[in-house]
């Protein structure tokens, strides 16, 4: 076990983490939850849009998300749910 607490590490640091783990385990499942907590897919939903599957393989998914994740410019709000559910994440895993 790492001396910092998963909370206490930098946006980035934690995200790579969390991307690393999920990268080595094929966990479509949890980039596929990422978009539904990024800003432009909540607006989409909220207008009434579908989300739909999230297609391609493995890797393009992946790279959309993290395309995504490094064009938006994240408000406090979306940071911190991203953060928590990074640290969710990494915990359920036991990737302390």
């Amino acid at each position: 076990m790492s001396d910092v607490a998963l909370e206490d590490l930098p946006f980035d640091d934690l995200r790579h983490k969390a991307f690393a783990y999920a990268e080595r385990h094929v966990d479509i499942g949890f980039f596929t939850d990422l978009f539904s907590h990024m800003p432009g897919m909540v607006a989409i939903e909220g207008e009434g849009g579908d989300l739909g599957a999230v297609g391609g393989t493995f890797i393009e998914t992946v790279r959309a998300v993290k395309q995504m994740m490094g064009d938006a410019d994240l408000d406090e709000t979306t940071e911190t749910l991203l953060r928590a559910r990074f640290v969710t994440y990494l915990r359920e895993h036991g990737e302390e």
